[in-house]
């Protein structure tokens, strides 16, 4: 058991507890070196404790410096944070990562292979929100301050490129609003092309404003290699380089910081087919594996991801989100099959 690797696993809300058993079944079967200590978060964690994050999960992920987690649903109402914007903080999980790469033939999209990387503390994001009163009305304006620091802008910066030299890429994508926040996104530009000039010789780099790279992401994506960019942008385009290949069910997402990473899957807990056994897996199943690459198991990884490739592109066992008719425990057992 020595040898085993502790992780915090958090099966989440909705569709979470099953797709998360779905994933265990198939890390099971490779024999993964993971030990799972369960803690509960979200709704499941409110309905248990009244607390959407409750301590003992916080005090198991700062034990263990490694997350596995489904879904979850932050509380709706006053008092409760994001419980993801919460995580991210609380142990500086700095860096968001999430892959695209078209699976499906035949789609509106072929040939995208992007990895997002996106800042996760900073921006507006930060949360730093007021109201102003005017009148009688003491909502009559409201406002929200978002800051970037050099610090932050040049770790993340030099995160993506030492991404893309570690994955054998070509290159980077800075992406800003530098033209117009010449200051917030303008200290972003400024610290990139410093990095950038680091890795001069090893790695491409261009430059993007937001909206321009938004507009060609839906008209050339297999253009774009790694993206790095603020927080805002990051959410919203990692959503959209996730449409380029389907949709939300199968891109996985890593929170890295300096000692701790999360991995998860990027889309909502789904409560309408909660239960049901028809969620798709796949996110979180390829969060696993980028959990496995993170602790040097790449080994492991490449087993999944081919057999992921071999039952959804070749056997075409799919969930109803991608086409088909098959059930989570379906392409569960046909998962199971392809790696042993």
């Amino acid at each position: 058991m020595s040898d085993l690797i502790p992780v915090t696993l958090i099966p989440g809300d909705g569709i979470g507890p099953e797709i998360i058993a779905a994933t265990l079944d198939i890390l099971e079967t490779i024999k993964a070196p993971f030990q799972w200590d369960k803690q509960l978060a979200g709704m499941a964690a409110v309905d248990a404790s009244g607390d959407p994050l409750p301590q003992q999960t916080i005090d198991s992920i700062h034990k263990t410096g490694l997350a596995l987690k489904g879904p979850l649903t932050t509380p709706v109402g006053k008092g409760f944070r994001s419980i993801n914007v919460t995580l991210r903080k609380e142990f500086g999980l700095y860096a968001n990562v999430r892959p695209t790469r078209t699976l499906i033939p035949g789609g509106r999209f072929e040939n995208v292979d992007i990895v997002l990387v996106r800042e996760n503390l900073e921006g507006f994001y930060a949360a730093m929100e007021h109201y102003i009163p005017v009148g009688d009305d003491p909502k009559a304006i409201a406002t929200c301050t978002g800051y970037t620091s050099r610090t932050e802008c040049r770790r993340i910066v030099k995160y993506a490129f030492d991404y893309a030299v570690k994955n054998h890429r070509k290159k980077v994508t800075l992406v800003h609003k530098a033209n117009i926040l010449k200051e917030l996104c303008g200290l972003f530009l400024e610290e990139g092309r410093k990095v950038a000039k680091e890795y001069e010789g090893k790695i491409a780099c261009e430059e993007r404003i937001v909206d321009a790279c938004a507009m060609e992401l839906v008209l050339k994506p297999e253009t774009y290699d790694v993206i790095v960019t603020t927080n805002l942008f990051g959410d919203i385009l990692s959503d959209l380089t996730s449409g380029l290949i389907g949709g939300l069910g199968m891109p996985p997402g890593a929170n890295i910081g300096e000692k701790a990473a999360m991995f998860e899957a990027v889309h909502g807990s789904a409560p309408d087919i909660a239960g049901k056994n028809l969620a798709n897996p796949l996110a979180v199943l390829r969060a696993s594996a980028m959990m496995l690459e993170y602790v040097n198991r790449a080994d492991l990884a490449k087993r999944i991801e081919t057999a992921i490739e071999k039952v959804v592109v070749h056997d075409k066992v799919r969930t109803k989100d991608l086409g088909g008719n098959a059930s989570t425990s379906d392409m569960t057992a046909a998962l199971k099959q392809a790696i042993a």
